[in-house]
């Protein structure tokens, strides 16, 4: 036993479960700050906004596959969390939020910033709480990192009254959080998929995010490399492994590029590890391989049959369910097709051949600049120990397409989750920077995401997280007026920026450096400046003019196809 105020125990427990930073705001100097003042561990990271302290948070989260801590102030603080957050449970993201509520003496009273954070909070964590005795502080931060960790990862939400935590308590010792527990797969299920997987000619496996969360991918090569297996992804199970792998064959849906579809199309087993296939996934839940069998792998029950009837559903931690699986086709004696195996390698080269030769075709030499080639030479440049961090956007969408865009190395990709918030990934990249300062990081963005979070500009520079941002610029919210060009005949209004932001100049202000790319020639010297820049020290944006209307043909084919509004 010892006595502590409830700040106290939360800090201290902190640092016992191995937390690394704490994102966000603070408000009154008693509450959290102060004790953050002695803590020995815990980085303290100052945001010019709550949201982009949660967004931090989950990028931290991502990279680090460890929860982080976002904290608000009471009423509008937690209120402009709740977007990040909203973000963070779509990506199954574990973090741990903090808050503050009005004291208990004149909570229901009409209290100074008095509002329901529990009810903002309850649909978008996994678990909300009020620590209602300071003794209990030690059982609230246990379960709460227990559930956020564990299962199907998500945030939670825990919150002080103020007037709770400042006087001493006695405490019990703080004992660690039993953290991410992994259900391993009913035997008979594998038994199922590996008889589904021997019959099959065409087998092929899309990871989402929870083989990334599972840290899956050395189970995922183990079984791809030994059965001749190929693989695709989501955008959240980007990085599961690196796209060099042979068997690497693209991503799905909506991030599709030729090659990838006509795999899909093709198979006549569909394996889909930790990925709920939602809509842009899935294309409306039209995009199923015809006549396909269906495994279908994930922790979370619930997801399992959510949008197509699995022929074989397996409830467990990915990890676990590809070494089951791999181990069930080795007692069987399944073989190898290395026909099939050579045809797709080589099907595959052609594709990344095909996409260089497209993104210097002789079109692209004028202004503005085409996205294809854009990321194409932002890949050439920073090459390999790259983490890319992904808005999702019109133009800046070409980072997602394989093989224009291709992530060299297993766990450098930070993506939005299924609400593709704007600016997560803007403000991501410079904790996806402190967590890897190994690394380099390129967050690639439109100009509207990028104004949703420019002001954290200042605080890369705050914290000595030296990234690029390469800016799409069209002047305007350019999948929206997309849709006013194809669906409503070019009937713009509130679409289009005027004036535009001088972004260069936004850069310089907040302590970074930046340049404009003014003629197509200047671009692949931009991004080398931008590399020398980071290597220095400096945060660095690459304003690039853009061409609106330069779309990948999939990009027509499934908003034509799949009829998402």
């Amino acid at each position: 036993m010892a006595r502590m105020n409830g700040w106290q125990a939360l800090v201290a427990g902190l640092e016992a479960e191995g937390i690394a930073a704490v994102f966000g705001l603070p408000g009154d100097a008693k509450h959290l700050y102060d004790q953050l003042y002695d803590a020995r561990k815990l980085r303290t990271v100052l945001v010019r906004h709550e949201t982009s302290g949660v967004y931090m948070a989950m990028a931290w989260a991502r990279i680090t596959n460890q929860p982080a801590v976002a904290f608000g102030c009471p009423g509008p603080g937690v209120a402009n969390m709740v977007p990040g957050v909203l973000e963070a449970w779509s990506g199954c993201t574990p973090m741990l939020v903090l808050g503050v509520r009005v004291p208990t003496r004149t909570n229901g009273m009409g209290a100074f910033q008095e509002c329901d954070q529990l009810g903002m909070m309850r649909p978008v964590t996994k678990w909300a709480a009020t620590i209602e005795r300071a003794e209990r502080t030690n059982w609230y931060l246990r379960r709460a990192l227990t559930i956020a960790t564990s299962g199907q990862p998500g945030p939670v939400y825990l919150e002080f009254p103020s007037d709770l935590p400042l006087e001493p308590v006695e405490m019990d010792a703080y004992h660690p959080a039993p953290r991410r527990l992994r259900p391993a797969p009913d035997p008979a299920a594998i038994a199922q998929a590996a008889d589904l997987v021997a019959a099959a000619k065409r087998p092929l496996i899309v990871c989402g995010g929870g083989a990334v969360l599972s840290e899956a991918g050395d189970a995922l090569a183990a079984l791809v490399d030994a059965w001749g297996i190929p693989f695709q992804t989501t955008p959240a199970g980007r990085g599961v492994l690196g796209e060099r792998h042979p068997l690497a064959c693209g991503m799905v849906g909506l991030y599709r590029t030729t090659f990838p579809r006509q795999l899909y199309e093709e198979s006549d087993l569909l394996i889909t590890v930790g990925s709920r296939m939602e809509e842009f996934q899935s294309g409306n839940f039209t995009f199923f391989p015809r006549d396909a069998r269906f495994i279908q792998i994930d922790i979370e029950p619930s997801e399992l049959g959510r949008n197509w009837p699995p022929d074989c559903a397996i409830q467990a931690d990915a990890t676990l369910a590809l070494r089951a699986l791999h181990a069930a086709l080795l007692e069987r004696g399944y073989t190898r097709d290395d026909a099939r195996v050579a045809d797709i390698v080589s099907r595959r080269a052609d594709a990344i051949e095909q996409a260089r030769s497209d993104a210097l075709a002789a079109d692209t030499y004028s202004m503005p600049l085409k996205g294809r080639r854009i990321m194409s030479e932002v890949n050439r440049v920073f090459g390999g120990n790259t983490i890319l961090v992904n808005e999702n956007g019109g133009q800046d969408l070409w980072s997602y397409y394989w093989p224009y865009y291709q992530v060299y190395d297993a766990g450098c990709v930070v993506p939005p989750a299924e609400q593709t918030v704007m600016g997560y990934g803007v403000v991501g990249a410079i904790a996806a920077k402190m967590a890897r300062p190994d690394r380099q990081v390129v967050c690639t963005t439109g100009d509207s995401a990028f104004q949703m979070a420019m002001h954290e500009v200042a605080t890369a520079v705050q914290e000595r997280a030296p990234v690029t941002w390469v800016v799409t610029n069209d002047g305007a919210l350019g999948w929206p007026r997309w849709g006013q060009t194809t669906g409503l005949g070019g009937r713009y209004i509130a679409t289009e920026y005027n004036p535009v932001f001088d972004f260069v100049a936004v850069a310089r202000a907040g302590g970074a450096d930046g340049v404009r790319v003014e003629q197509v020639d200047d671009l692949a010297p931009a991004l080398e400046q931008a590399r020398a820049a980071n290597a220095a020290g400096v945060p660095f944006v690459v304003d690039c003019p853009v061409d609106p209307n330069d779309h990948h043909a999939e990009f027509d084919a499934f908003h034509r196809i799949s009829a998402v509004g």
